[in-house]
């Protein structure tokens, strides 16, 4: 019995450590293990270097992803912080209807991103949406048909991540906002700083770590993107919105490309590793007393 007690915590958490091991640690290794041999329908096991690498990073289809990746990616974090910074010092003010409008800003994190995409692709179709919407009022040569031309069907997407995240970085930012110590604002205050000023000088620079953590999240986001797309443009037209994970998933169960879209999988893992990595070492390592 008291064996039993001292080791109940690991029998519990067991069976969870070995499903990780198998079904995410292990699937990350076979995935690298195709990425390396001539898979195409079917699965092969024999070795045979590089060479998906080398045909996926001479794809044009993956060039346009990639290219939609820095596109998508920096405008959506951009974008996103930015608005959701501008909420979140609106809410500060300690308005009157704080608790409406937090419920408001939030509501779209509720929603799945297939909602998201379904309800995004009906308000930007030319023919139902604000373009229809607005030659109804009688501007007859208004245009709004980003959704259907190639060189700007990315920014849709753009759009719908931007109005799904901005609401959740507006509460990262409004908990920051809150944990800032008031006795160092009102002593700015009472020194006669301007309000602007204690936002650009003080309020915001003491915020760095949540700033770095929404960086993060989006990032993340942003390169997992997959249901909204699909939901929204399903990667069109052409393929002039494939991102990363669409392109995956199009060699994976559309083309019968395993080997392309495992070395696609492990591009996308590396990519993250790479913003993740730096951001936990910094925030694991220990700290050096002064």
């Amino acid at each position: 019995m008291e064996w039993l007690e001292r080791n109940m915590p690991k029998l519990v958490l067991a069976p969870s450590f070995v499903a990780i091991l198998i079904f995410v640690y292990g699937f990350i290794g076979w995935t690298a293990w195709v990425s390396l041999t001539r898979s195409r329908l079917m699965p092969r096991y024999e070795i045979d270097g590089f060479g998906q690498y080398a045909r996926l990073f001479a794809s044009p289809r993956w060039d346009v992803a990639m290219n939609n990746l820095f596109i998508f990616g920096g405008l959506f974090i951009a974008i996103s912080m930015l608005i959701g910074l501008m909420l979140a010092i609106f809410l500060d003010q300690k308005i009157r209807a704080e608790g409406v409008l937090r419920t408001i800003y939030l509501y779209p994190m509720a929603l799945s991103l297939i909602v998201t995409g379904t309800a995004w692709k009906w308000i930007l179709n030319p023919g139902l949406g604000i373009q229809e919407m607005v030659r109804g009022w009688g501007f007859q040569n208004f245009s709004f048909d980003w959704l259907i031309r190639p060189e700007m069907a990315i920014y849709t997407i753009v759009i719908a991540a931007v109005w799904q995240a901005s609401g959740f970085v507006m509460a990262l930012f409004l908990a920051g906002l809150r944990s800032v110590d008031t006795e160092i604002i009102r002593a700015a205050q009472v020194d006669g700083i301007p309000t602007r000023r204690i936002y650009t000088a003080i309020i915001i620079p003491t915020m760095a770590p949540i700033f770095l953590s929404a960086f993060i999240v989006l990032a993340h986001l942003a390169i997992k993107a997959f249901d909204l797309v699909i939901a929204l443009t399903n990667g069109g037209p052409g393929y002039a919105t494939d991102l990363p994970a669409t392109y995956m998933y199009a060699m994976a169960f559309s083309r019968g490309d395993l080997g392309q879209a495992a070395a696609s999988a492990m591009i996308m893992m590396m990519v993250i590793f790479a913003i993740v990595v730096p951001y936990l070492y910094s925030e694991l390592r220990p700290r050096r007393e002064n």
